[in-house]
């Protein structure tokens, strides 16, 4: 008996010290019709959702989000500041001494929703020290935007070197190291190889339609008036493996960031300097709102 009475009490203590850990909570609001994935965000389901502010600490600007749900679907608008348009990444740019095509310094605007797949609470972000392994929700301006996807990934943070790993500084100075898994399927975009003069600048991917887990997320961005709005859909369970499965009864650790979360020094270089440096910066929880 006591033994059952100190199991009780540790499941309700790790309970709490789940909805703790996130400083802030996103509600998703229960709707009978889904919204379109257009990056428009008008749809009236939008107007009476819930909105939060999470602030990024790498991009230093403040990330708008609000969330639905249907009885299969989860859906989340998420818009923040940016100056320009970049939709295109990593260009063949033609050097003319070499005469063959070299990577541009252009790279793309992305957005990360990134899921604790863990059954306890941990730092989400690169930095934080702890092990993890996340679902990541990762738009690409250039690569998925245009087929109207999301990519699917798996990020393992560990103590764990392997062969495709990449080292990374936590907050204390150890040493951790990251690896980032595409799911199981294909995804929306193929490298292009480009022989032989065609202009000074080849744009670098072929979009293509994924499939399998690869093609769990539909997203769609739009940047207008020094805005990004982007908007994502998924099924509430997936049912692979390799995905954060959602339960309407729970509540879900996740974290966003407006760059990548590659873990990568910044490169002034790049026309983002910033990208592939991103981090979450602030642990958030997802909780579901019953209808009345």
């Amino acid at each position: 008996m006591q033994k059952k009475r100190f199991i009780l009490m540790f499941v309700i203590c790790l309970c709490l010290h789940v909805v703790c850990h996130a400083s802030q909570t996103l509600t998703a609001k229960k709707v009978d019709n889904p919204p379109v994935i257009d990056g428009i965000g008008s749809d009236d389901v939008w107007k009476n959702a819930e909105e939060i502010f999470t602030h990024d600490k790498v991009a230093d600007i403040d990330i708008s989000l609000k969330s639905v749900y249907t009885d299969s679907e989860i859906f989340f608008l998420v818009s923040f500041p940016d100056e320009d348009e970049s939709r295109t990444h990593k260009s063949w740019v033609w050097d003319e001494i070499i005469k063959l095509y070299t990577v541009g310094g252009d790279r793309e605007d992305c957005f990360v929703i990134k899921w604790n797949m863990e059954p306890h609470p941990v730092d989400l972000s690169i930095r934080g020290g702890t092990e993890y392994r996340a679902d990541t929700w990762y738009w690409k301006a250039c690569r998925t935007d245009p087929s109207g996807y999301a990519d699917d990934k798996i990020q393992i943070l560990s103590v764990e070197k392997t062969e495709d790993s990449l080292p990374v500084l936590d907050g204390n100075g150890g040493t951790m190291y990251l690896v980032r898994q595409g799911d199981k399927g294909r995804p929306a975009y193929k490298t292009k190889v480009q022989i032989g003069y065609r202009s000074d600048v080849v744009p670098r991917y072929k979009v293509k339609e994924p499939f399998g887990s690869r093609a769990d997320i539909r997203a769609k961005g739009l940047w207008r008036d020094g805005a990004w709005t982007i908007e994502f859909g998924r099924k509430l369970k997936t049912g692979n493996k390799d995905d954060v499965q959602l339960d309407v009864s729970g509540r879900y650790l996740f974290g966003v960031s407006r760059y990548e979360t590659a873990g990568r020094k910044p490169d002034a270089e790049t026309a983002q300097p910033l990208y592939g440096s991103g981090d979450v910066s602030e642990d958030l929880s997802l909780r579901f709102e019953k209808k009345q």
